[in-house]
């Protein structure tokens, strides 16, 4: 059980990161004034929601994990 928890974890882990690594960068920095004005002030798109929520999901899923095998509560 341990085993196939620490896996769960592994993998959740490695999704995590390439979720994050998904996302479009929120600030432009001092490049963003050189651009169209329109695009700085356009709502999230639901590409950017669902990748917000399933971002926020296996981050859920992978401290929970942490927890539960760091304290040993499964034998």
């Amino acid at each position: 059980m341990i085993n196939l928890l620490s896996w769960i974890w592994v993998f959740s882990g490695i999704l995590l990161i390439l979720l994050v690594l998904l996302h479009s960068p929120k600030g432009d920095g001092m490049g963003g004034i050189a651009t169209s004005g329109s695009s700085m002030f356009n709502s999230a798109s639901s590409a950017e929601a669902s990748l917000n929520k399933i971002t926020w999901t296996f981050l859920i899923i992978f401290l929970a994990l942490a927890i539960i095998l760091s304290a040993g509560w499964i034998s």
